[in-house]
């Protein structure tokens, strides 16, 4: 089955339908999200986006916001570009600190982490895209706790990606924060149906 690629607004349920479904509905994005994350660190954890976990999302917006139809078009234009397209993974990078001041003094540092983060392939690394939306580092070197990034593919990636004898490389490259993370399998498997 071929994977989707937008959600469009014939997809977006009405909230009392939603709200009918929500507990169950919770249960089964957190099982499907549970095979998309890596921890990159001890700070830093990356969840890769699919059409079901931006269904969940705007869905959340919408029952929590209660913008209603007005709502609908801003939702879809915010969460789309970030299901992944057939030749692309898609992450949602947090740094993920509870102390607040640890979290600023962080965050202060990783200006710029936006532009250091890779996939390396059997060898190969594909550097992450930072999704163009907003700017998430400041001038003054402050970055944003939330990162949204592209892994733009070529086929040959792709076919080593699926490839459980190549490994797969997590890492952030960055002078404040310098980590990185074999993918497991259980991940690689479930990305690997992100590609067409």
């Amino acid at each position: 089955m071929t994977a989707k690629r937008e959600i469009t607004r014939s997809d977006i349920l009405a909230m009392e339908d939603f709200a009918a479904i929500r507990q169950s509905r919770r249960a089964e994005i957190s099982a499907i999200k549970r095979h998309r994350r890596a921890a990159i660190g001890p700070d830093a954890t990356i969840y890769f986006e699919s059409y079901d976990t931006m269904w969940w999302q705007i869905h959340e917006m919408l029952y929590i916001e209660k913008g209603g139809e007005a709502q609908i078009a801003d939702e879809l234009a915010a969460f789309n570009p970030l299901i992944p397209k057939g030749r692309e993974l898609v992450a949602t990078l947090m740094f993920e600190i509870d102390d607040p001041a640890r979290r600023a003094h962080l965050l202060n540092k990783l200006g710029g982490v936006e532009n250091c983060v890779t996939i390396t392939v059997a060898g190969e690394a594909i550097a992450g895209v930072a999704e163009d939306d907003m700017e998430r580092s400041t001038d003054e070197g402050r970055a944003s706790s939330v990162q949204f990034l592209h892994f733009p593919f070529t086929p040959a990636q792709i076919a080593a990606f699926r490839d459980p004898a190549k490994r797969v490389v997590i890492a952030i490259d960055h002078a404040e924060y310098g980590h990185m993370t074999v993918m497991a399998q259980d991940v690689r498997e479930a990305l690997a149906g992100d590609f067409e």
